[in-house]
Formats: structure tokens, C-alpha cells, sequence
């Protein structure tokens, strides 16, 4: 089961695909790892892609893609994958599509969050950090998850927030890019929507993003 996995920064997407991960054993791939992996292991294509990078420069499709493909041919992606965190514009997901193709490697399954994009900004400014253990949920702008007077709903610990959360110009322009039907990440999505209503060879899936962690993957896993 190969999976590509869309949604916007707040929108639960990197929980879903570490729950896939879990429950169907298949390796949640990001973007951003692929990139440190191939740079710390000083492979030609990471040559390549740091001296973009250090210049502050896009890394171009023909070196991200290679790496991605790459990755995606690796041993533990025998029985299946989770693609997160590419494609981000249209251009890419063809270049994407013609590559997996002419490696005989198919896409079964696109999911998509949807979310609102104030509610995914208020998610991700309402999120705060348990002193005591991350993994404890609190968010101010999630009801269910509301801390208890300033404090840890499970565990009464300190609260603390990461400042990119705060960074609201950095949130939008994280979501002017990803909400961008034209060029950004939804016309990447919308790309794999097209082939599955033409000729239905790629599953396409969407999700509300609005209720509980639990629903959603309750959802998702009712579609695969």
C-alpha cells in the first residue's frame, strides 16, 4: 500500500502518519529526511542538494525526486510506503507521477486533510509543550485538549510553547503555500484527484480535520 499524505501544518497530518505507521508497519517518508539523510551521508544527489541549500536556493526536482525515488525503492518499502511533505505544486506531482511510473512504482492511495486555514492557524498557535512529556496533548484552541488552568490537563506540569508556533507571518506563509490551488501544495493534491475521477486508479481519499485525533483516524482507516 503506497500512500501519499496531504494536509496543511495544524491539520493532524504527521499525527495520522505515524498512527499508518504503527498500524500498518509502513515507513512514514518525509521530505526533510530524505534531504539530512542523503546531505550526512555525503551521497552525490546530497552533494548536490547541500550546495543549493547553503546558498538559501531550492533544491531543483531533478535532485529531490532522484533522492525521493531513491528512498522509496529501499528495502523496508517493499510492502508499502507513506510519502509526506512532497509533492508541493503541480509541476512536481507530474514529474513525480512520469518518475514512479517508469519505476514501475504505483501510488494506490492519496489522502487529504481538509481544514480550515484559521483553524489550522489557531491549532498550531494553541499548541504547548508539557515540561514533563511532550507527547501529552494541550492546546488551547482544542476544547477536548483544553490545559487545565495553565497547566498539563494529564499531568498538572508547566506548559511551554515552541516560538515557531507563535510566528504567525511564518504560519501564513506556510499556508499561502499549501492552500494555493494554482501552484502551491493543493494543486499537487488535486493533480492525483483528477487521474482518480478519470480513471480511478489511484485511491482518493478525503478527510475532516476538524474533529478529535481519534475520529479522524477512525475515518481513515474506515477508507483505506
Amino acid at each position: 500500500m503506497n500512500i501519499l499524505l496531504f494536509g496543511p501544518n495544524g491539520s493532524g497530518k504527521g499525527t495520522q502518519g505515524a498512527i499508518l505507521k504503527s498500524r500498518f508497519d509502513l515507513p512514514h517518508i518525509e521530505s526533510g529526511a530524505i534531504f539530512r539523510e542523503n546531505i550526512s551521508k555525503k551521497t552525490e544527489l546530497g552533494a548536490k542538494a547541500k550546495g543549493y541549500i547553503d546558498q538559501g536556493a531550492l533544491v531543483p526536482d531533478e535532485i529531490t525526486i532522484p533522492m525521493i525515488l531513491d528512498r522509496l525503492q529501499q528495502k523496508d518499502c517493499k510492502k508499502g510506503w507513506l510519502l509526506d511533505g512532497f509533492p508541493r505544486n503541480k509541476n512536481q506531482a507530474i514529474k513525480l507521477d512520469e518518475a514512479l511510473k517508469a519505476a514501475g512504482i504505483s501510488i494506490d492511495i492519496v489522502v487529504e486533510i481538509l481544514l480550515d486555514m484559521d483553524i489550522a492557524k489557531k491549532r498550531i498557535m494553541g499548541r504547548r509543550l508539557c515540561v514533563n512529556d511532550n507527547n501529552h496533548p494541550n492546546n488551547l484552541f482544542i476544547e477536548a485538549i483544553k490545559p487545565d488552568g495553565g497547566q498539563c490537563r494529564v499531568c498538572g506540569g508547566k506548559l511551554n510553547s515552541r516560538a515557531d508556533d507563535l510566528d504567525e507571518a511564518a504560519i501564513n506563509k506556510r499556508h499561502d503555500i499549501y492552500y494555493d490551488a494554482e501552484n502551491g501544495t493543493l494543486a499537487s493534491s488535486y493533480y492525483f484527484k483528477e487521474i482518480s475521477e478519470s480513471n480511478g486508479s489511484i485511491k482518493y481519499i478525503t478527510l475532516d480535520g476538524r474533529p478529535g485525533v481519534r475520529d479522524v483516524t477512525e475515518e481513515l482507516i474506515a477508507n483505506l
